[in-house]
């Protein structure tokens, strides 16, 4: 972030904006006791209807949290009732969509997802492959008033230029890692903070060990690297690329569900809050965390006061 925008911040007293991009995704949520086998049918034993995708996800965490959250990137057709059900519930949720950018004749993404009696999540989706070559509106519109970026590592190819734009200015960019990039990945030197699943991680560095993964890419790339493994905690190098921890905080899981995205927003809104990158982290696991024990994907995301009051607790 740079002095300037955090002056201007500071004078007008609101929290910081983020901008969120990503894909938004309708969500037909399923639970269930356990997978269909393969030409089986199954009853569920509860039905809801949801939006999310890795952007909005971090959205809504980010804004029941304190910030604020705008959202950008392609959606289908203007005229589609997954459009208007998914701008309903984000104008509920108060995350600007003034950057979104409508489709003509494109499908918006929509999920299948089926979560099972220990809250793991097995999802189908469907992304309109067109949706891909969206053009995403100017610079200087969409870093106008931008405490930080966040974003996944699947969108590289729509947003990669705009975040080493951001980088240029000073904004940090936060990057979801949730499947394997090349070493000469754009985004490897577009972003301040790179913060991967276990399994990508391994796979993108070709090591079998999270750690070693982390020193490998960190030859590629000045950014904070981290590891995130579930109820393992994060892995991350320090400034003197030495290995760190951070646990995971112990709860009853019942829906993993949109938790890493929250986990993502809650890391970028800590970030742009001058946090350290160890409180940082522990805002973060503490947010996913007190999401896995409810249901609703990132509609069961945490206020402030619940996470700060985890956060109390742990250090009592």
């Amino acid at each position: 972030m740079t002095d300037s925008s955090m002056t201007s911040r500071a004078a007008r007293k609101l929290p910081p904006r983020i901008l969120c991009i990503g894909m938004p995704v309708r969500d037909l949520t399923f639970r269930v006791r356990g997978l269909p086998a393969r030409g089986s049918k199954e009853n569920a034993t509860h039905f809801d209807e949801i939006c999310g995708g890795n952007a909005l996800n971090g959205a809504i965490g980010i804004v029941r949290l304190g910030g604020r959250a705008s959202i950008c990137g392609p959606m289908g057709d203007a005229g589609e009732t997954t459009s208007r059900f998914i701008f309903e519930k984000m104008a509920e949720e108060g995350i600007e969509t003034r950057h979104l950018v409508h489709m003509p004749g494109l499908v918006t993404p929509i999920s299948n997802i089926m979560i099972d009696p220990s809250g793991e999540r097995t999802i189908v989706t469907f992304r309109d492959p067109e949706l891909w070559r969206v053009r995403l509106p100017d610079a200087d519109r969409l870093l106008e008033d931008c405490d930080a970026i966040l974003t996944e590592s699947r969108c590289a190819a729509f947003c990669t230029d705009l975040c080493a734009e951001a980088r240029r200015r000073g904004i940090p960019v936060v990057v979801d890692v949730d499947h394997a990039i090349s070493l000469r990945e754009g985004l490897l030197t577009a972003s301040s903070h790179l913060v991967f699943s276990s399994e990508p991680l391994q796979e993108t560095a070709h090591v079998k060990d999270d750690g070693e993964a982390l020193k490998k890419i960190a030859k590629l790339t000045p950014s904070f690297l981290a590891g995130t493994r579930g109820a393992q905690g994060t892995i991350w190098l320090d400034e003197n690329h030495d290995l760190r921890q951070t646990p995971a905080f112990p709860v009853h899981t019942v829906d993993t569900l949109g938790a890493g995205d929250v986990f993502h927003g809650a890391f970028t809104l800590a970030i742009t809050e001058n946090q350290d990158l160890r409180s940082a982290l522990r805002f973060a696991s503490a947010a996913a965390a007190l999401k896995c024990t409810r249901f609703g994907g990132a509609f069961a995301a945490p206020q402030r006061l619940e996470v700060d009051g985890l956060l109390s607790q742990a250090k009592g």
